[in-house]
């Protein structure tokens, strides 16, 4: 596992010690050191009926989750075990194994519903295992499920008038798999044989019954059709006939097993590795070990200041966590970048700005992949303070760099003329020509150094300026010279000086120039990869939104044909909820508009001004708001 440790075997993730829940910050430590997707299976059934030993099978071992041999429940809380995912390269496989439901040595029953809701909360497949047969009494016992609209929200805000909360369920919750345990019936139906899953879905069927016990057996029922779209089944032999095998399956050959049993855990092992998705969050972001640990933490605190755990709010403090944790790494890799592909001082200014533009547009990239429901571009904001901040020192080095290089190189040129002037070699007759032709060489020299830096110019003209009174002290002593051609020596001299000052004043304005198309070119690439990702997130939720409302018709159909019209009808109303929800999706662009020239405006008081100068003079624009419109105009 690449990401993250390999763990060994399983470690207690959620404890359960006197009926009270907590998070185990062991636990949390190895999942935040997973940067992977992570493919979540957990398990719930009642107590003693083999959850662990299909999990230990899932993670390719016999031992592991702890098995026992008696009518004793073994695992308290949840335990997890994360292994590498055998058919997925770089995602880990998560296991999560659960306390046993229905314990009667338990002295809070209330702790089953809430590791049945935490089971379904944290995992992206959710398995139920049972024994026997699916039947009234196995319905009955599975009563946690009906429990799950008032131990749940999916928003923290009021929904419509008559649609219930529970109707985003959904969107978020896991896929269901029944497990049954010692199936020993045949799989048919009315004299046909049929599949594990038609078995699953007809045992799953409303009975058309007005009686209040009949009503309650059909909720449990009514619940896994309406939140869980995707359902499969998988029914199980006994794994050996032998009692005294049994007691330590675990110990068991391969060769030992019933053969039936060992075909049967095989399929359930290759379809969860091939099926079982990568776990999601609302709107379609995909959960690392790090955010599941989050997710973990965030849903406990929720259970133990004794609020009811809340999708909307745990995705709105997992997304500040992420979208801070990308600034971290998206700034970092800029900065690794740098130093990688820079050397100091660089040749020319355009040198250093094309680097700091690819290693930027990198960040930004970094920035989102990661990121997610970053609202009103805070974060990404934040992140090109801190990479302008850190543009500034490159270029604040690479002018210091210049600066001492070049000196260095004029202190070595020069020193044989700093040691004539000290012994007045030029202080004679013709001296002056002397000391301007060991000038000329000086130069020559100097400008055949390579790579000087984009200081090269300025430090040369401050060393001219400061033997400006030595030249002159040297032409006025030249008694060679006639007061006619000291004083053309003299005016050339100026007319030199004025020159060179005129190409410094030009080179400034040109690199100016270069850094404000530079920093224009930035804050399009901001732009762009924002309005990618704003319209890439909006066809995740129309997606999300199109498969919710495919379920709920499918529902109501089912409902339809089985004779419940009523209950059919009901569901109207939810079901235009989301084709309301699914039209405003589509055609509301605006927003997409409105957040992508609020953040030009942001970026704007974050880049240098003088950026609205250089936008004047090209566009003939006066103002940040006519700028913002002509760059999304540009871009959109």
């Amino acid at each position: 596992m690449a990401s993250g440790p390999k763990m060994l075997a399983p470690i207690c993730l959620v404890e359960n010690n006197n009926n009270h829940l907590s998070v185990n910050q062991q636990a949390i430590e190895i999942l935040e050191k997973i940067a992977q997707p992570v493919v979540v299976v957990g398990i719930v059934g009642l107590y003693r009926t083999g959850k662990s030993y299909l999990m230990n099978r899932l993670a390719g071992q016999n031992h592991g989750f702890s098995l026992g041999s008696t009518v004793q429940s073994q695992t308290k809380g949840i335990w997890m075990w994360c292994v590498p995912h055998p058919s997925k390269p770089n995602v880990t496989l998560v296991l999560l194994d659960t306390e046993g439901l229905g314990d009667v040595e338990k002295g809070n029953p209330k702790n089953d519903s809430w590791i049945f809701v935490l089971a379904v909360l944290l995992s992206s497949t959710f398995v139920y295992n049972s024994m026997g047969t699916i039947n009234h009494q196995a319905l009955e016992q599975l009563h946690y499920v009906t429990e799950l609209t008032e131990l749940i929200k999916a928003k923290s805000s009021p929904r419509p008038e008559g649609v219930e909360d529970s109707t985003e369920f959904v969107s978020f919750f896991p896929d269901f798999i029944w497990t049954v345990r010692d199936f020993t019936l045949e799989l048919k139906l009315n004299g046909h044989y049929i599949t594990e899953d038609e078995y699953l879905e007809n045992a799953l069927k409303l009975i058309p019954d007005d009686n209040p016990n009949v009503q309650k057996s059909n909720l449990p029922k009514e619940c896994i059709r309406n939140f869980f779209p995707k359902r499969k089944c998988f029914v199980f032999d006994r794994p050996t006939h032998d009692k005294n095998l049994l007691a330590n399956i675990e110990k068991l050959s391969e060769s030992q097993l019933n053969p039936e049993f060992k075909e049967q855990s095989d399929n359930f092992c290759f379809y969860v590795f091939t099926h079982a998705r990568t776990k999601t969050l609302s709107g379609g972001f995909t959960v690392t070990g790090n955010l599941l640990g989050s997710l973990v933490v965030t849903y406990m605190d929720a259970i133990n200041s004794g609020a009811v755990p809340c999708l909307e709010n745990a995705v709105t403090t997992l997304a500040l966590l992420e979208s801070s944790a990308a600034v971290q790494a998206a700034a970092d890799h800029y900065s690794q970048q740098m130093a990688q592909r820079v050397t100091f001082p660089t040749n020319t200014l355009q040198e250093l700005l094309d680097a700091d533009e690819a290693c930027e547009k990198e960040a930004i990239a970094v920035f989102m992949e990661r990121s997610f429901k970053d609202e009103n571009q805070e974060f990404q904001r934040k992140l090109v303070e801190i990479i302008t901040s850190k543009k500034m020192d490159f270029l604040r080095q690479n002018q210091e760099s210049s600066v001492k290089f070049c000196q260095d190189q004029l202190n070595e040129i020069s020193k044989d003329l700093m040691q004539k002037i000290s012994t007045g070699t030029f202080c004679v007759p013709g001296g002056h020509k002397l000391y301007m032709e060991a000038r000329e060489r000086i130069a020559r020299d100097y400008w055949e150094v390579p790579r000087k830096g984009v200081k090269a110019k300025e430090v040369f003209q401050s060393f001219q300026q400061s033997q400006a009174a030595t030249e002159n002290f040297i032409l006025q002593s030249d008694k060679a010279l006639t007061d006619g051609e000291k004083a053309i020596a003299e005016e050339w001299t100026k007319k030199e000086a004025a020159e060179k000052n005129q190409e410094l004043l030009e080179l400034k304005l040109q690199e100016q120039q270069q850094e404000m198309k530079a920093q224009e070119r930035i804050l399009m690439d901001n732009i762009a990869q924002l309005k990618k990702k704003l319209e890439m997130e909006r066809e995740k939720l129309l997606r999300e939104q199109n498969s919710v409302l495919e379920h709920k018709l499918k529902v109501q159909k089912d409902l339809l044909e089985e004779g419940f019209r009523k209950k059919s009808k009901e569901m109207n109303r939810e079901i235009n909820h989301w084709k309301k929800k699914i039209e405003d999706t589509k055609n509301d662009t605006s927003e997409i508009k409105y957040n992508l020239e609020k953040f030009i405006l942001e970026l704007l008081s974050v880049f240098v001004p003088a950026l609205l100068a250089f936008m004047f003079s090209k566009f003939g624009v006066y103002s940040l708001k006519e700028l913002a419109a002509l760059l999304r105009n540009l871009q959109i």
